[in-house]
């Protein structure tokens, strides 16, 4: 019997025993949210390219192609394997049918390449709503669309796994024009209005008592960077279950803060500079292990990659995953979560084979990895 399958077996009978649940609650009232690290999946909905077009852009732009050649099984393929942050890129499209026309077929059959399938056989893009991938006209298959469908999907995952660690869902908004030799869809800007429409999906999907939310974090005191390095996030025994919303674009902060200020009202914590009022979540992509040390010290909730356009995988470099891993960063985003090695054996995950572990700088005093939730079966 495998180490995973045993130890989830243990779980499950320890349970039926009367013995402890998926944590007990000591633990559970003593771990703050940001006391854990979990591995997330980047650009968690890539289905990859289609043959046809990945021929031809293999052919035209390989520097390009190689750096979009990966993908993701489905959303709950990737959270039962044990995924705790999934990352979803949106494009707003507010009369619906913007991206429904990829410029990607017309060029694969003028070329003379065989028609790659459907992209959107129910023609879901025809719809008002925002939209999931990665490139208008040349990478925009998805494992799930629309947006809502996306975050339906999880909540049905989390429902029907009610004692899961915190789930993290990053957004990353989509709106730049590309300069490419063939004309490409210009998207629509995200303004204040637009904000206001993508937190209504959210909440259309997710009630409130079902997300941790800025208001929740902040509390009485003025500004969220004050809660987080004065009281702290919140302990386990209040976010188990629940998922928390963060943006990805640093420069779409203000934006999304208009009328909004320290995000009261808000569902998504913005990627905010360190000791700005709304700071609470912030990137740190390229930032030395020691640097993002000293911000999980002060309270804040880091996100960082682990390996990046598939460099680190191709040549199984271990070097920056092992220092990140290390660093203290509660969230680590990768290509190649441990349930999707690469060719190399590149992959990221925890020794416990868990879906958390406390967190190597933050560690609570009574917290234990396998506590937290078991290893997942393979």
């Amino acid at each position: 019997m495998s180490f995973r399958i045993l130890s989830a077996a243990l779980f499950v009978l320890g349970t039926s025993l009367g013995g402890p649940s998926m944590a007990a609650p000591a633990d559970d009232d003593t771990t703050r949210l940001n006391q854990i690290q979990v591995i997330g999946t980047h650009n968690s909905y890539h289905a990859g390219i289609a043959p046809s077009e990945a021929k031809l852009w293999q052919a035209q732009v390989p520097d390009l192609f190689r750096e979009l050649d990966y993908r993701h099984p489905s959303l709950t393929a990737q959270l039962a394997e044990g995924v705790r942050q999934l990352e979803l890129d949106i494009f707003a499209d507010s009369k619906g049918g913007l991206y429904a026309h990829p410029a990607g077929p017309a060029l694969t059959a003028k070329a003379g390449l065989p028609a790659d399938p459907d992209f959107d056989p129910q023609h879901l893009m025809d719809k008002p709503g925002f939209k999931v991938m990665h490139v208008q006209d040349v990478d925009y298959r998805s494992v799930c669309q629309p947006l809502i469908a996306c975050l339906g999907e999880i909540r049905a995952w989390s429902k029907a796994h009610p004692k899961h660690v915190p789930l993290f869902i990053l957004l990353e908004t989509k709106q730049e024009t590309l300069k490419l030799a063939f004309p490409t869809v210009q998207p629509e800007s995200f303004t204040s209005a637009v904000f206001d429409v993508l937190d209504q999906e959210i909440l259309s999907v997710f009630p409130r008592r079902e997300i941790v939310l800025p208001d929740d974090v902040r509390g009485r005191y003025a500004t969220l960077d004050q809660a987080v390095r004065t009281k702290g996030w919140p302990s386990l025994s209040r976010t188990r279950g629940k998922v928390i919303f963060l943006m990805d674009q640093r420069k779409m902060g203000p934006v999304y803060l208009e009328g909004h200020p320290v995000l009261k009202g808000r569902v998504l914590f913005t990627n905010a500079v360190p000791g700005t009022p709304d700071a609470a979540f912030t990137e740190q992509n390229d930032t030395p292990a020691d640097q993002i040390t000293a911000l999980v010290r002060q309270g804040y909730l880091v996100r960082t990659r682990t390996d990046e356009n598939t460099v680190e995988a191709r040549n199984n470099d271990t070097t920056k995953r092992d220092a990140m891993l290390a660093s203290g960063a509660q969230i680590l985003s990768t290509d190649y979560p441990a349930g999707e090695p690469a060719q190399t054996g590149f992959q990221v995950g925890f020794p416990s084979h868990g879906a958390a572990r406390c967190n190597p700088v933050l560690k609570a005093p009574d917290c234990r990895d396998a506590m937290l939730e078991p290893p997942a079966l393979p």
